[in-house]
């Protein structure tokens, strides 16, 4: 099949605010997105539901249930459109995660919405509705393998409004966006580096 589309995980610890950035960018250039947590076994929300972090053999159907549901809405884009971006809000808190994720979507970006303890916790705090109860913030922080300068990803900051960090993640893939799939690095700086330009 040519299925012409790119992928990028919007990835972060919970709290965070990846659905919201991924549903809102996703929205602003006209893409489509999924939630990786719709695509969770029944257990594993009632695990969470009960205070308990997952374990990686928990995790490894999760992740690849997620990149089926990513295929399936690059399969839907229209052939031939190489602009097609799929949007992904999905923790992929360690490399191995997010390992699974690039073999299985090819190119894939990551955005990691990076932010003070405190910050987040009280936007956990806040959230209504949610399985994942602000108790599981510090196993996720302990889980979290920050993305080193190898990957394809860039860093932007939430201890900012909404708005101003939806328009910092358009802005920062737009830039580093250079023709090719695959499109933005971040050096160790945490200057944003697209592919094939001089470091």
């Amino acid at each position: 099949m040519d299925r012409q589309a790119r992928y990028v995980v919007v990835m972060g610890v919970s709290g965070s605010g990846k659905t919201e950035i991924a549903r809102r960018v996703a929205t602003e250039t006209n893409c489509p997105w999924l939630d990786a947590d719709d695509h969770h076994p029944a257990n594993n929300v009632e695990h969470m539901r009960r205070g308990q972090p997952l374990n990686d053999e928990m995790r490894w159907p999760w992740l690849e249930a997620v990149s089926r549901a990513a295929q399936a809405k690059a399969d839907q884009c229209p052939p031939g459109n190489t602009a097609n971006t799929i949007f992904i809000a999905c923790s992929a808190l360690k490399r191995s995660y997010r390992d699974v994720l690039g073999r299985n979507l090819d190119p894939v970006t990551f955005v990691f919405l990076d932010g003070t303890r405190d910050v987040i916790k009280s936007r956990l705090e806040r959230r209504v509705g949610h399985f994942m109860p602000s108790a599981l913030l510090d196993s996720q922080l302990a889980d979290l393998e920050t993305p080193g300068p190898d990957e394809n990803c860039v860093t932007v900051f939430v201890d900012a409004p909404i708005d101003a960090v939806v328009s910092t993640v358009i802005t920062r893939l737009k830039n580093c966006e250079n023709g090719s799939s695959s499109f933005v690095k971040d050096n160790i700086t945490g200057k944003t580096v697209c592919q094939g330009e001089e470091r």
